[in-house]
């Protein structure tokens, strides 16, 4: 049972990293300057890398109070603890004590529920005026695949998670279906208006929900999450907090987005994965694996942990990789400590198994190999690529099938 378990988390795990790659993540404050161009209304607030910068914000700022807040791209900031043991990633406080507050977070490392015990690390505060709010909101556009068009989510009640308030209280979720070719109407954005309860300047906040919905269909964004969508003390809705999410396979017409990729809030070495068109996602075991595809990927994993062992990652050369890509992808997994064998998994198709075994000889002599290697060979001359590795004069322990393959990496360790 408890096998079966760890089986299923890895997979989850991999499963959801995996799918999380396809979306662009952006900080806060730069999801407000996109919302904005886009005419959605947001708070007034100033991006800050240096304790200066927030000096200089709070005198630019209205008002006594200001919001510091830190930016990783990970939820619950407000009830994460720093690496340090200082509490909280979200403060208000007043502008005399700005300074001293950034000091203690600008810099830093934030852990919380959403960042693995690891935590992210804190490069800028968002430094932003102290709103007066008097009704809080929840607001999403996302892609619906049971419709194949955006999907609108929303509830009268926000600034909590909507999950749980799914959850207890399901009749207070809005869902409106949109056309994926006429978008948001107006008559359609009224109904939410008057859904959500907005009793004050309604043909403005008609116009936020059209703003919002432009912000996602023209940015070619996979999720826009307001939350809360707030009204202030005028009645007027204000995106408060979101969070945006972009197609990475618009990246070729939304080029001034991606720009704004934030690698330090990323593993470095699905950084370097992707450079090289690989498909790595670090894990926490000790067993390395290289495969061709996701679903190999998946089974090898599972197959380690059926004989005792524990996959280190997840990385997939697909399936027409190149030798060069076959050493980069030695090179990702050697550096990894925790690595302690790496099991080589093929099957191949389009991909050739001599290519393969010539990637692995040129990748085991360039790394200097100090672990023990694990390979089973399948399809498309495969007796090619068995040559090549008997013949490379390196230390390579051969499988005939994926359970003997697994058996060795798993019995090298011992």
């Amino acid at each position: 049972m408890l096998r079966r378990a760890r089986r299923a988390t890895t997979r989850a795990r991999a499963l959801s990293l995996a799918g999380a790659r396809r979306h662009l993540n952006v900080h806060e404050y730069q999801g407000a300057e996109i919302m904005m161009k886009n005419g959605v209304r947001v708070p007034i607030g100033v991006a800050c890398a240096t304790l200066d910068d927030v000096d200089a914000a709070c005198d630019a700022l209205r008002g006594r109070e200001v919001v510091v807040k830190s930016q990783i791209l990970a939820g619950g900031r407000g009830l994460g603890t720093f690496a340090s043991g200082f509490a909280g990633g979200v403060h208000v406080v007043a502008k005399t004590e700005a300074r001293a507050t950034a000091e203690k977070m600008l810099g830093g490392t934030l852990v919380t529920k959403q960042s693995g015990p690891a935590g992210k690390p804190v490069n800028v505060l968002y430094v932003a005026e102290k709103l007066k709010l008097t009704r809080e909101m929840y607001f999403a556009l996302m892609l619906d695949r049971a419709s194949a068009g955006p999907l609108v989510i929303a509830s009268a009640e926000g600034g909590t998670s909507i999950e749980d308030l799914a959850a207890t209280q399901p009749e207070k979720i809005i869902k409106m279906r949109l056309d994926i070719v006429k978008g948001m109407t107006r008559p359609q954005a009224d109904e939410l208006v008057e859904k959500l309860g907005v009793k004050k300047h309604k043909d403005d906040a008609a116009k936020q929900l059209l703003a919002l919905y432009d912000t996602f269909a023209k940015g070619d964004c996979t999720m826009v999450e307001v939350n809360p969508l707030a009204e202030d003390e005028e009645g007027l809705l204000v995106a408060a907090d979101a969070k945006l999410n972009f197609d990475d396979n618009a990246e070729y017409r939304q080029r001034e987005t991606f720009a704004l990729r934030d690698h330090s809030q990323e593993d470095a070495r699905e950084v370097q994965a992707g450079k090289f068109d690989l498909n790595y996602i670090g894990l926490d075991g000790n067993i390395g694996c290289m495969v061709n595809g996701a679903g190999l990927a998946m089974a090898t994993m599972d197959i380690i942990q059926l004989y005792g062992g524990s996959p280190a990652n997840f990385l997939d050369v697909g399936g027409n990789a190149s030798e060069e890509q076959v050493v980069e992808a030695f090179k990702i997994l050697t550096a990894d400590p925790k690595v302690k064998a790496i099991l080589v998994n093929i099957f191949g198709g389009i991909m050739k198994c001599d290519v393969i075994a010539a990637g692995i000889v040129a990748a085991a002599k360039q790394v200097d190999l100090r672990v023990p290697l694990i390979v089973r060979l399948e399809g498309t001359n495969v007796e090619a690529g068995n040559a090549i590795l008997s013949s490379s004069d390196l230390t390579i322990i051969t499988a005939s099938d994926l359970d003997d393959a697994a058996q060795k990496a798993c019995a090298s360790l011992k």
